[in-house]
């Protein structure tokens, strides 16, 4: 006999895209895209009931101690209708006090609670967590741009995961192992697949299509009575272990740490514990720096080493460029550019205005680039500093 859980599964994977896919061809049609309330009203409602008939049943069935990895798609499936059904316009965080999907909410909060990670579909959900059933994932329609944007995301994630774990599996061995000038070209070779994924999906994804179509499935949303960030695609460990292992983002800078702190219960505990972790490792930057100031710089390794170090960091500053300056300014900055004042607000996943946003992803990418700036601090003078030390010895 099928379980409710499986059933659930079943309906996410096929009932639930066709649904959200109709209504989003509805939206389409119409001469502001941006439109949704008044549009398909009885698909939404076949929606809503269908959902919320299945959590019910889940709900009433409660915790079968199924482990993490069942309890955590379980939680991304409840998420993911809570998410269409925001979408949708059916739930609206900012008119309500509490969510009106009772059920869904108190699924998600008690699965989230008990596993540890946001009562909320998460990033993971669609990308690293995503199982596939004869070679199709979840998503929340059929269109060619949410399969492009999430199989392109899912790349860049793994690739950023592969240069993340190269530089960790540096700290046991120190900067003069023979190995680490290895493991750092390892991590180079991961960051440059990181940028061609970001280029091959800014060749090819429609601005249009992901703005109107794929972005209004990661707003915030409620459970229960509070209100929950939207997925975002920097929500794993490796990104953050790059930077802080490289020692362009310290962990006690004032200005990072919080994005830190808000990002834990939107990873999988693998990646909390791996951020914990990494947040008390001393970073490679000042070590070279060291090692320069105790004169250990005619060390045979060290020349080599610290040029790997440095197109590293290279690399890690490119992919930020990168992705600031084209996949944020193309698919964010520049349709909401055009967008009508009322739909302003509601434009970002995080929370914060655009132009907050913006702002904040810009210092961002500066302190990765190690920028020189003079309104935050970055480790630009650092970085010259070991360049100039790299040029002296060759």
């Amino acid at each position: 006999m099928i379980s409710h859980s499986d059933r659930f599964d079943q309906w996410i994977r096929d009932r639930f895209v066709v649904l959200n896919t109709e209504l989003e061809r509805l939206y389409a049609e119409q001469a502001d895209r941006s439109r949704v309330v008044g549009i398909g009203d009885e698909l939404k409602q076949t929606l809503l009931e269908e959902g919320n008939r299945l959590i019910s049943a889940l709900l009433l069935e409660g915790n079968t101690d199924q482990g993490f990895d069942a309890a955590f798609d379980l939680l991304g499936n409840v998420g993911l209708f809570m998410a269409a059904c925001r979408r949708h316009e059916l739930t609206e965080p900012f008119r309500e006090t509490v969510s009106p999907l009772y059920e869904a909410s108190a699924l998600a909060m008690h699965i989230g609670a008990s596993i540890g990670v946001t009562p909320r579909f998460a990033t993971a959900h669609l990308t690293t967590h995503n199982r596939a059933i004869n070679g199709v994932y979840k998503r929340f329609t059929s269109l060619p741009a949410e399969q492009l944007f999430l199989d392109y995301n899912t790349r860049g994630i793994l690739a950023y995961k592969r240069a993340a774990d190269a530089l960790l599996k540096i700290r046991p061995l120190g900067l003069s192992h023979p190995l680490t000038a290895d493991l750092l070209s390892v991590a180079n070779d991961a960051l440059a697949q990181v940028q061609c994924s970001n280029a091959e999906l800014y060749q090819q994804l429609n601005t249009d299509d992901f703005f109107y179509q794929v972005r209004p499935y990661y707003k915030p949303y409620r459970v229960g009575s509070q209100i929950y960030r939207g997925a975002n695609a920097g929500d794993f460990a490796g990104i953050n272990v790059i930077d802080m292992l490289l020692g362009l983002c310290p962990a006690n800078d004032p200005a990072y740490s919080p994005l830190l702190v808000d990002k834990f219960l939107y990873m999988v505990p693998e990646d909390q514990r791996i951020l914990r972790d990494c947040m008390r490792m001393n970073n490679y930057l000042d070590e070279f720096l060291v090692l320069i100031a105790q004169h250990q710089t005619k060390q045979p390794w060290f020349a080599k080493h610290l040029a790997l170090f440095l197109a590293v960091c290279h690399s890690h500053g490119v992919t930020a460029a990168q992705h600031h300056e084209q996949l944020v300014e193309k698919y964010i900055r520049q349709p909401a550019s055009a967008l009508a004042p009322e739909y302003l607000d509601k434009v970002t996943a995080s929370g914060p205005a655009l132009a907050q946003l913006l702002s904040g992803l810009e210092k961002l990418k500066d302190r990765r680039c190690a920028a020189k700036r003079d309104d935050i601090a970055t480790r630009h003078d650092d970085i010259v500093r070991l360049q100039q030390e790299l040029e002296r010895l060759v």
